[in-house]
């Protein structure tokens, strides 16, 4: 696309977004601004209509749609954030919509996707067997299919958030963006290449549903062949031919972080600054807790965009669980025990003295490494920290346990 249509895109956009979507707040960070040396800030997208960014997307692609289009309503498939955005949107502009979703959707998303307006269809296992539904109904019914980001007016309303990060911090050094499909990552780097091309402009992926780094490699969108991540709402197998185009236009620098860095990043988030995010929307604050400013090349100062916070409760306890544990927050450990009485009162008066918190306990006789007169006691503790943490450790040892550490015992259950 030429660079002058999408800036007039860009333009339109962001007037007709004007009065129907929110101006997310941008928030300082002293807890990431002292660990990185930079001054951190936080936009918060998380507190978008529907829960993130994609109603400004949504909503350019159908207010755009001639009337001949929208008299046949549109569809869309999405296991979350782009079903309530589409939901929103065309409920806002009055026009019928279809959203197909896989079996598996998580429940809040399911329900707040039909409160918004949609028809919703559940169909297959991912999010490719949705979208192939929803391609046929389009083919049937006439409905216009909206991508989640393969659109130059999905690319456009992101596009948006990178305005209203330069109106908001006109003096912002880097931006880090959370990348899937690439619709929010090329809409920034769009608008920042315009009006402010010394901003650097980083992708954060999932490290283990990373696709564009081989399709930057390779030249053109690679598909990938498994994805295995928490961060569910950047998990995109292939990047989009559109974003592709405008990305490798502007340049950006792409990273990826593991799966204990969002869940420490999402944690971080709740505890610090008292917001609410789902993994994909804790990306770019992971890329900074486990890159660091260094190895990221940044310069400040620098913001953090938090994607989306629609992130169901089941998932939010495992994952909090997961960034307490990663953390160093929590052990679970294995002890064996003489089995005899006060021999558990002896072991949890060690502990005590180290001022562990136990959150639970568990007796097994049934092992075959333990001898009839010895018993298993599985230990949840919560710790203060890592040095606390092996402090503990170190004081069981000590005293003569034989200790095994289950560092996922808490978190996989």
């Amino acid at each position: 696309m030429a660079a002058m249509d999408m800036i007039s895109r860009i333009d339109a956009a962001a007037t007709l977004l004007a009065p129907v979507i929110r101006r997310t707040p941008m928030v300082a960070s002293r807890v990431l601004s002292e660990r990185i040396g930079h001054e951190v800030f936080l936009k918060c997208e998380n507190l978008q209509r529907t829960g993130s960014f994609k109603p400004r997307g949504a909503y350019n692609r159908i207010a755009n749609l001639p009337d001949s289009e929208r008299a046949h309503g549109v569809v869309a498939a999405s296991a979350g954030n782009h079903a309530q955005g589409v939901a929103w949107a065309a409920s806002s502009l009055g026009i019928e919509s279809t959203v197909f979703m896989p079996v598996g959707a998580a429940l809040p998303k399911l329900v707040a996707t039909k409160a918004y307006g949609a028809t919703v269809h559940q169909v297959g296992d991912t999010i490719d067997e949705s979208l192939t539904a929803a391609r046929e109904f389009a083919e049937q019914t006439g409905a216009t299919l909206v991508h989640p980001f393969d659109h130059v007016d999905i690319v456009a309303g992101q596009a948006t958030v990178g305005l209203e990060i330069l109106d908001q911090l006109p003096r912002v050094g880097t931006v880090l963006v959370p990348t899937g499909g690439g619709g929010l990552l090329a809409g920034v780097a769009a608008a920042l290449q315009r009006l402010a091309p010394e901003v650097r402009v980083i992708g954060v992926q999932a490290a283990e549903a990373a696709a564009w780094p081989a399709s930057l490699a390779a030249g053109k969108p690679v598909q990938l062949e498994q994805m295995a991540t928490m961060a569910d709402g950047i998990a995109v197998g292939k990047p989009g031919e559109v974003p592709f185009e405008q990305i490798v236009a502007c340049e950006p620098t792409i990273v990826t972080v593991d799966e204990d860095a969002l869940s420490k990043a999402l944690l971080l988030c709740m505890e610090r600054a008292k917001l609410i995010v789902e993994p994909a929307g804790a990306a770019a604050v992971a890329a900074l807790m486990a890159c660091g400013a260094e190895e990221l090349a940044l310069e400040g100062p620098v913001c953090a965009i938090l994607s989306g916070g629609n992130i169901d409760p089941l998932l939010l306890t495992r994952v909090i669980g997961h960034g307490l544990s990663a953390a160093g927050r929590y052990l679970a450990a294995r002890v064996t025990i003489s089995d005899r009485p006060g021999s558990l009162s002896r072991l949890l008066a060690e502990l005590g003295r180290t001022g562990a918190s136990v959150l639970d306990v568990v007796h097994s006789r049934t092992g075959a490494w333990l001898a009839i007169d010895e018993v298993e006691v599985l230990l949840t503790l919560e710790t203060r920290g890592p040095a606390h943490r092996d402090e503990m450790l170190t004081t069981l040892a000590d005293a003569g346990y034989v200790v095994r550490v289950e560092d996922t015992a808490h978190t996989e259950d």
